[in-house]
């Protein structure tokens, strides 16, 4: 008996599915466009028109979005990077030399200043002897200092900072770095690497200070910042995509640091890489964090906002209106957009930009950061890779785009 309601139940189960089923596939083909809801009765007709919305009872999740962007945004956040042009002097590109990774640019002495990452040879990857290999080109590097006169003719100083001692937790690179001056000292903070270099090692930041941008620098005798310590590696394979769990955003990776004085504190923004870092729909899994001091050497403390962009690579961030701007790059859904946070933390699009030839940025930060929302962007220095070993530093430019006409066109 039980066994007959059973089947009769399934039975008329089954029919109500073909029923429905049915139903929806002799339904006229309006009726899989969305239809209008709650949401569409607030349009106004200055928003159809800007939109160019057909109908405002079938709204397309497209439409949808779109109804939701910010309506007191202008275009005076959206620009459009130049081409890179090359400079002369001494960081002109040479042969067998590494040079990337340049800091922002500060004028002193009449001088401009700018220090970057440099190591010689090619590189040879992890397949070999990593303990003798270069395994990046940014391994076995130190940081040098240029100076110029007018921006585009280089001079190259010497070495600023050297890779520490053997057993120093930064005795195999250190790199990327940046500067800030605050009360007459001058600091340089950077990544730093301990020997050996194989693809699970954690990097860490380190810190730098003189009274002079000529130097010498003092080292921090400890990392300023290291990756946070709650992910776990699956096994003992040098396999950097294999974990047990993933933990913190900047689990494995804590680099590109820049140091901005902000509000009576030092915010420290830097870019954090996952243990088993994905591919997602946006690309690399990689996102931004800060960490705040209440002076430059720290101690540094993490904030609980953490992380505070979902996408990007290398940190370029700067002060604007009481708050602080980020253009984000390469890496996430965000990616090619210019972000803005009026406390340091909570960043909002504020336009979404073509793609940036310019990656690694050295801002100029003798710009007058409140002309414009980007005035800090019209020129400065960046890298390129001349080949898969050697890399030189150019030079970028960008502008404002208000209109867009063909040729000839009168604006």
């Amino acid at each position: 008996m039980n066994y007959a309601i059973k089947k009769l139940s399934f039975i008329l189960n089954l029919s109500i599915i073909f029923l429905l089923l049915s139903c929806v596939s002799s339904s006229d083909s309006e009726t899989t466009e969305i239809s209008s809801d709650s949401e569409s009765t607030s349009i106004s007709d200055e928003q159809i028109d800007h939109l160019g919305i057909t109908n405002p009872e079938y709204l397309s999740a497209a439409s949808k979005r779109a109804l939701k962007w910010p309506t007191d945004l202008g275009n005076e956040w959206f620009i459009q990077f130049d081409q890179l042009q090359p400079l002369k002097g001494d960081l002109a590109y040479e042969e067998g030399v590494v040079r990337r990774d340049p800091s922002a640019i500060i004028r002193e002495n009449g001088k401009y200043y700018v220090w970057y990452t440099r190591s010689t040879g090619p590189t040879q990857g992890f397949g070999g002897d990593i303990e003798n290999d270069k395994v990046f080109p940014w391994d076995r590097c130190d940081i040098w200092y240029a100076t110029s006169e007018d921006g585009w003719t280089w001079k190259e100083e010497g070495l600023a900072v050297a890779r520490g001692e053997k057993g120093a937790y930064d005795d195999r690179s250190v790199f990327t770095v940046e500067i800030m001056k605050w009360e007459d000292k001058y600091y340089l903070c950077y990544q730093a690497v301990k020997s050996p270099y194989n693809v699970r090692v954690k990097n860490t930041v380190g810190l730098a200070w003189s009274d002079s941008p000529n130097g010498p620098w003092t080292k921090s005798e400890e990392p300023i910042l290291r990756p946070a310590d709650n992910g776990i590696w699956k096994g003992e394979e040098q396999n950097r995509f294999m974990v047990e769990k993933k933990g913190d955003f900047d689990s494995h990776k804590v680099h590109d640091p820049c140091i901005l004085p902000y509000k009576g504190k030092f915010y420290l923004y830097y870019k954090g890489e996952q243990m088993g870092e994905a591919i997602t729909f946006g690309g690399r899994q990689i996102r931004h964090g800060v960490a705040i001091a209440d002076k430059p050497e720290g101690p540094y403390v993490k904030s609980k906002y953490n992380p505070i962009s979902n996408s990007g690579h290398e940190i370029c961030v700067w002060p604007y209106n009481g708050g602080i701007a980020s253009l984000i790059t390469t890496d996430g859904p965000e990616k090619n957009t210019i972000q803005w946070a009026p406390d340091g933390i909570n960043f909002e699009i504020m336009s979404v930009i073509p793609g940036v030839n310019a990656h690694a940025i050295g801002l100029n930060r003798t710009a007058d950061t409140e002309k414009e929302p980007t005035e800090i962007l019209r020129w400065g220095l960046t890298h390129v890779y001349n080949s898969a070993d050697y890399q030189s530093i150019m030079r970028f430019s960008s502008r404002r785009k208000t209109t867009h006409v063909a040729k000839g066109e009168k604006k």
